[in-house]
């Protein structure tokens, strides 16, 4: 009895002792690491938010995010720099891989953040600010009223350099010139503070550095962090995906093809319901960037034409000049001539411009072709259609025709037609067919039995 409660008295011993181990050993720190790449607009600033959110909560060492973006929205820009100087975990920018570009709005990002970083072959800058108005548009601006917005700009960038004690002559030029720098000459302007060759190389170098965060002074021990990816979700991928003035365009150029579709064929529903889905994504994206409303006019203008087209004579003209409206509105659609990213390429605009000319062109073809054909409909359809002798006609005498699937008595003023043979209609008078023999003969053991006329004049088969 002794012996087993001297076992469990070592177990208990064993099992205090390795706990009180695993507490005093420290944790691997870990490093959110996320991606800003492509245009900056809100759902890339809702992602930022979501993934320092985590960081935070996790208590990581740092957040790293991976750059690549030309610029983007004013506004989006805020956000994320408001989120990150209220951060209570390192934010580092690495502009990378090799080929990437700061620029823009992303200038301003990373003279927001604590550290920057980046790669051999990459550059950072032209921070040139493109204002807009409160309908969305870019805004046509005085010469006082560009001076204004420029060094309200520039006192923004400049205070941020200032708060991370980098280069602010650099940010100053960024945003007035337009100014741009290689990697190695931003390390040695102090624009960033290291150039890595990749993410290892990043957090060896930083490991040590001292940081201030919202909450105060902080050391990075960042040597063996163990990097967490932080992917966009689905969902916000979908939402940056649609932000693209390109895919913008697209949704809503076959969210109208869609409608039109459905107006031409009512009750075909499919057309309708994907062309209302893509027109409201349309919409969504639309008005997170900098319309020219004469382009939107040009383009709305261009589908009532294309609209227009099947109920008017037109012959076409009414397609020609949709077309031709439609491709203006296209280029004029967004306006931000100091933001060329933003643009949409020409040969976007050229498919589907191709796109809607080729099923107009169709649709107008089968038009013309449509009225030039005769009236199939009535009983001047059965005029010129064939039918198959049920009862022997004779001169003088009625007898029985089987055409379209009806049974009609008539008359065959050429002479006798025997039972089975092949006629064709030649005029319709009340109920009464006068046809004539076909030169197309039918084989005798194709031939259908005689029908039986009923009291009341109707043909029995």
């Amino acid at each position: 009895m002794r012996s087993l409660w001297a076992g469990l008295l070592v177990m208990l011993v064993a099992l205090t002792l390795s706990t009180l181990s695993a507490q005093a050993q420290p944790a691997q720190p870990q490093i959110a690491v996320g991606s800003i790449k492509g245009i900056i607009g809100p759902p890339m600033a809702s992602y930022v938010d979501r993934v320092i959110s985590q960081a935070e909560q996790a208590n990581a060492a740092a957040v790293v995010f991976y750059m690549d973006t030309p610029g983007g929205l004013s506004d989006s820009m805020h956000d994320i720099n408001q989120r990150i100087l209220a951060s209570r975990v390192p934010v580092v920018i690495y502009v990378a891989p090799d080929g990437a570009h700061a620029g823009s709005a992303g200038v301003y990002i990373c003279y927001a953040a604590q550290l920057v970083g980046m790669a051999p072959a990459t550059n950072i800058g032209s921070a040139t600010p493109v204002a807009m108005g409160d309908n969305g548009q870019e805004a046509q601006m005085s010469p006082e009223m560009q001076a204004k917005v420029t060094n309200d700009a520039v006192a923004n960038i400049r205070s941020l350099a200032e708060k991370r004690g980098r280069d602010p002559d650099f940010a100053e030029r960024a945003v007035r010139e337009g100014a741009n720098l290689q990697a190695s000459e931003a390390l040695k302007s102090n624009v960033v503070n290291y150039v890595a060759s990749d993410l290892a190389d990043l957090l060896r170098q930083m490991d040590g550095a001292q940081v201030q965060v919202s909450t105060g002074w902080t050391t990075l021990r960042t040597a063996n962090a163990d990097p967490i990816r932080e992917d966009m979700s689905p969902l916000e991928s979908f939402l940056l995906t649609i932000t693209n003035p390109t895919i913008a365009y697209i949704l809503l150029s076959m969210g109208s093809l869609g409608l039109l579709l459905e107006l031409y064929n009512p009750g075909a529903v499919f057309p309708g319901v994907i062309g209302g889905i893509c027109l409201l994504l349309a919409f969504y994206a639309l008005g997170t960037l900098p319309l020219n409303f004469a382009g939107v006019a040009m383009l709305a203008f261009g589908l009532l034409l294309f609209a227009l087209e099947p109920f008017l004579t037109a012959h076409g003209i009414l397609a020609a000049g949709g077309a031709l409206s439609f491709i203006t509105g296209s280029l004029l659609l967004i306006n931000a001539p100091n933001a060329p990213y933003l643009e949409i390429p020409l040969a976007a605009v050229a498919a589907v411009t191709a796109v809607f000319v080729v099923f107009f062109a169709f649709l107008v073809t089968a038009i013309l072709r449509s009225r030039r054909r005769r009236v199939v409909t009535g009983r001047e359809a059965l005029i010129g259609a064939t039918g198959i002798v049920r009862r022997e006609l004779e001169p003088g005498k009625q007898g029985i025709v089987l055409t379209n699937g009806e049974l009609w008595q008539a008359i065959a003023p050429d002479g006798r037609i025997g039972m089975g043979e092949q006629v064709v209609v030649q005029a319709v008078d009340g109920l009464q067919l006068t046809v004539r023999r076909s030169s197309d003969r039918i084989p005798a053991t194709a031939r259908p039995p005689a029908p039986v006329l009923g009291k009341s004049g109707a043909a029995r088969v």
